[in-house]
């Protein structure tokens, strides 16, 4: 009977040989760890032996104390035991990875004195979590035995990887299979697009669980199969809560869905605080918000992940009052509340809440991440606040944060001090194509066309590709420059030598360079040979500021080709309205006249006057051209007519030597308020 049982536990393991699946040697290295695995473990603490019965309970202690994050206590538990054995070894490390600890996992792994198929599929999963297949790879081919988790977790990072040949290589070779499995299949082939490859795998799958059914169903909405999806819910004998959310959730997507998703959860027999938040934040996303609002009222049990997606909400249909109350009202927040409220003050320019509120944040202890700094970022109107969370970058170790060091060089640039730009720049040690675009359009925004190019072709140099929006830069900055015969070339080579289509940007681009360097008929020309879906508002501002240049015979000579061309004028653009209103006019257009009146009224056009606004002492004044309301107006007239009206009339042009930007002589002055001294 001993026998037989002997027998029956030995015919469980397969031992196969350190050899290397992929068609590569195993290192020396990896072979002495295989062959280390064999030798007999040894008492690594005390020479005593204690009952098994003992470690079997101190394994289950590190065990528990892994996962529920006390990692430093369950490592002290397993340095104080006697004797580790193999399965305390894959405890601990198992632990580690629980934790997001890949290092010392991986140091503990390498010191284990004999093999564990455990510890060995665990290492797997965390070299593929962390990118590193080749790493997983050689655990893989050097284990003695391997177990369905093992497969399963190599295969998911091919999938990963996009490597899918290798990843279905291998789930062919799968000795077993189980559904997590077939599932981790159907979800690879569906995430790399190939939906059909996974419906076939999902088709070839003997035994359909839910979370199968589920996994498929998913994969159809992310890949815009609503419909698919929906007939195989209807297909299913069971589902589950996740199975309903995930098919509201998908319903949820499309406008015309939304009926579709309310019937379904209406009809769902157990809702949870995930199927009532999906419905809310369903109804938010599609613009539904006060019927989203209801909803959210109704929910018998509402979490913080449901105050975040009506936070949200509220925030993208521009409700930001509403916003602050919810936001107010909450029992509990958490990092995403906060980074929400940011990104709605954020996005409306609302910086002095913005920064009080990053200031409430850290007063009751929590930490801002990169999305809270960048969310801060964007609501900046001035260099004092701008250098104030470049401070909190700094201090909170974020400076080579790639999307921040982009923000930074955004927001000085739009502060208007070009060194502080560039010096954001040079401090991040990797940069990616959003980065040199970021300094490229500064330069270009402040008129440095020259040094521009210079950086563009640093960018190239480095092995960045420029994208759609580099070239809008760089053409900009032809532009300002003057450089008709570069901008031409550099213009020609978005479709020639990176595969870009112009878009109706790039065409006003060219169109302004060639306006401003006084070659209308070719600024025509270009509009002529653009395609008919980019003619848009912007060409015409583009055409038209070139007439500001240069008086009335070009003014003259764009009137008669608008009069000929059927261009959409764009709501926004009003001062170009009228100026080609008055182009009409005094060329004896009076048809074109009309119609521009008349499209003008239709859309609501009008011409907003030029204004200012100024913050002296935390409050802001804004002043019209021609102002006379504000309350201090004949003070600052005074003011004015005693300390600046000489200066400015004496100046044609004044250059500032640090940024270059040429100030020229204005007539038609804004009010600014000065304090007096």
């Amino acid at each position: 009977m001993h026998r037989v049982e002997f027998l029956r536990c030995l015919s469980r393991f397969k031992y196969l040989p350190a050899k290397n699946q992929s068609g590569t040697c195993v290192t020396r290295r990896d072979v002495s760890i295989t062959q280390k695995r064999r030798v007999p473990l040894v008492d690594t603490v005390n020479p005593s032996v204690r009952s098994g019965s003992e470690i079997r309970e101190i394994n289950v202690k590190i065990n528990r104390l892994g996962r529920s994050g006390g990692v430093e206590e369950a490592r002290e538990l397993f340095d104080r035991m006697p004797r580790r054995d193999t399965i305390a070894y894959s405890t601990m490390i198992t632990a580690y990875l629980k934790n997001n600890d890949l290092p010392k996992a991986e140091s503990l792994f390498r010191a284990m004195p004999g093999s564990n198929v455990v510890a060995e599929s665990a290492m797997i999963n965390g070299y593929v979590n962390a990118g590193r297949l080749g790493d997983a790879r050689k655990v893989f081919d050097a284990m003695l035995e391997r177990n369905v988790y093992s497969w399963t977790s190599l295969v998911s990072g091919y999938f990963r990887s996009g490597d899918l040949d290798e990843a279905c290589r291998l789930f062919d070779q799968m000795p077993v299979k189980n559904e997590v499995s077939w599932t981790t299949a159907i979800v690879g082939y569906a995430r790399n697009g190939l939906i059909d490859q996974a419906r076939k795998i999902f088709d070839a799958m003997p035994k359909k669980n839910v979370v199968a059914c589920t996994a498929m169903i998913k994969s159809y909405i992310e890949n815009g199969r609503v419909n698919d999806a929906e007939n195989l819910f209807q297909e299913m004998p069971q589902k589950n809560a996740y199975t309903w959310n995930t098919m509201i959730s998908g319903f949820m997507q499309d406008a015309n869905g939304v009926d579709k998703a309310i019937y379904l959860f209406n009809w769902m027999p157990q809702k949870n605080e995930v199927s009532w938040t999906a419905v809310v934040t369903g109804l938010a996303q599609n613009g539904m918000i006060e019927t989203a609002r209801s909803y959210f009222e109704k929910m018998p049990d509402k979490d913080i992940t449901a105050y975040n997606a009506m936070i949200t909400g509220y925030i993208d249909n521009d409700l930001i009052v509403e916003a602050k109350e919810l936001f107010s009202s909450m029992p509990k927040r958490n990092l995403v509340t906060w980074n929400a409220m940011l990104d709605g003050l954020g996005r409306r320019g609302h910086a002095g809440e913005a920064l009080e509120l990053v200031n409430s944040m850290l007063f009751l202890g929590f930490s801002p991440n990169e999305a809270t700094l960048t969310s801060a970022l964007t609501s900046c109107r001035g260099l004092v606040e701008v250098a104030q969370i470049h401070t909190m970058v700094m201090y909170r170790g974020f400076d080579q944060d790639i999307s921040l060091g982009n923000a930074l060089i955004s927001m000085y640039s739009r502060s208007g001090d070009l060194l502080y730009a560039r010096q954001a720049f040079e401090d991040l040690e990797a940069k990616d194509v959003v980065t040199w675009t970021c300094i490229i359009l500064a330069y270009s925004n402040h008129g440095h066309g020259l040094h521009a190019l210079q950086t563009f072709a640093q960018m190239l140099k480095s092995g960045e590709k420029p994208d759609r929006i580099t070239f809008v830069g760089v053409l900009s900055a032809c532009s300002h420059a003057g450089l008709v015969k570069k901008g031409r070339m550099l213009f020609d080579s978005m479709k020639t030598a990176y595969d870009l289509e112009p878009t109706a940007e790039h065409y006003s681009c060219l169109v302004d360079m060639l306006g401003r360097a006084g070659k209308i008929d070719q600024a025509i020309e270009v509009v002529n040979r653009m395609p008919q879906s980019e003619r848009d508002g912007a060409v015409l501002g583009a055409l038209l500021g070139a007439c500001r240049l240069h008086g009335d015979k070009d003014g003259m000579v764009v009137a008669n080709y608008l009069g000929e061309t059927q261009i959409e004028i764009e709501p926004s653009m009003a001062g170009s309205c009228v100026l080609l209103g008055n182009l009409f006019a005094a060329s004896g257009k009076w048809d074109q006249l009309a119609r521009v009146r008349k499209m003008m009224k239709e859309k609501n056009v009008k011409k907003i006057p030029g204004f200012s606004v100024i913050e002296v002492n935390g409050e802001s004044s804004m002043f019209f051209s021609g102002d006379q309301s504000h309350p201090k107006v004949e003070e600052v007239y005074g003011m004015l007519q005693e300390r600046l009206l000489p200066v400015m009339w004496e100046v044609d042009h004044k250059i500032n030597d640090l940024t270059g930007i040429v100030y020229r002589k204005c007539k038609n002055l804004t009010l600014i308020e000065v304090p007096r001294q």
